[in-house]
């Protein structure tokens, strides 16, 4: 199974910059994608000329914001949106699609914003999240990936002491929410298959940062652990362009 997670930061943009150019040459089994900004009926129709693939979205109250949707090839067991906390639950940031062994969870993680605002929120996001990743995995396995919206270590970004615990994407409460996903028994696959490897995942629009690989790694796969031994490969895909995203990479055995 080749999985693959992409933020593409609006999927109308991203259908008129070669978007299905990338997924055929990327050929994923499932797609999950954030922030496609649009409902559903307008992902269906943006993503109408996609052959092969089931779809399954999830759109925000506010239209033309936030977002998530799945593209399998197989048709899951089950889908479900969202994880049933109304607080959480108006901004189209979850889908779980069921398969014979294991869940698979998009999750487009709210951004803690400008000066830090919705830093609180965040965290009781992160709480709730872990949760509900904790009680799919009573029943079976789980792998979640997506824009968690921060970053891990200063490995993870190109410049960590300008922006730590300043910029919204790196300070102490959000790494603490990426710490209880690992306390919790989820691995971050990309850095458990590539410990010292330095590459980024977001770049900004502004002076050049992509050009210039001043990045941020914001995207992940995360499993449970006993998905562990089933990994094989992992990566991050910097050269597929089409939004201030790249996609992610994992490949089970």
């Amino acid at each position: 199974m080749k999985l693959v997670s992409w933020n593409v930061n609006g999927i109308r943009a991203a259908m008129k910059k070669d978007f299905a150019g990338s997924l055929a040459l990327m050929n994923p089994d499932v797609l999950c994608l954030q922030e496609t900004k649009a409902q559903d009926d307008q992902v269906a129709e943006a993503l109408a000329e996609i052959e092969g693939y089931h779809l399954f979205s999830n759109s925000a109250v506010k239209k033309g914001y936030s977002g998530t949707a799945i593209l399998s090839k197989k048709k899951p067991l089950s889908i479900q949106h969202d994880m049933g906390i109304e607080a959480h639950d108006q901004e189209g940031r979850v889908i779980c699609a069921e398969y014979k062994n294991y869940y698979l969870v998009t999750v487009y993680t709210p951004n803690s914003g400008n000066g830090l605002k919705r830093l609180d929120y965040r965290q009781q996001w992160d709480k709730d999240f872990l949760k509900y990743m904790k009680e799919l995995e009573k029943k079976k396995p789980v792998l979640f990936c997506g824009d968690l919206n921060a970053c891990h270590r200063d490995i993870d970004l190109a410049r960590p002491k300008p922006n730590y615990n300043k910029t919204a994407g790196y300070t102490q409460k959000e790494i603490d929410g990426i710490d209880a996903y690992i306390a919790a028994d989820f691995v971050d696959t990309y850095r458990f298959k590539n410990p010292e490897k330095v590459k980024y995942s977001w770049w900004s629009y502004r002076a050049g940062a992509r050009g210039n690989n001043v990045g941020w790694r914001l995207d992940y796969f995360m499993c449970s652990d006993v998905l562990k031994k089933k990994i094989k490969e992992t990566d991050i895909l910097n050269d597929i362009f089409g939004s201030d995203h790249c996609p992610v990479m994992l490949e089970l055995k």
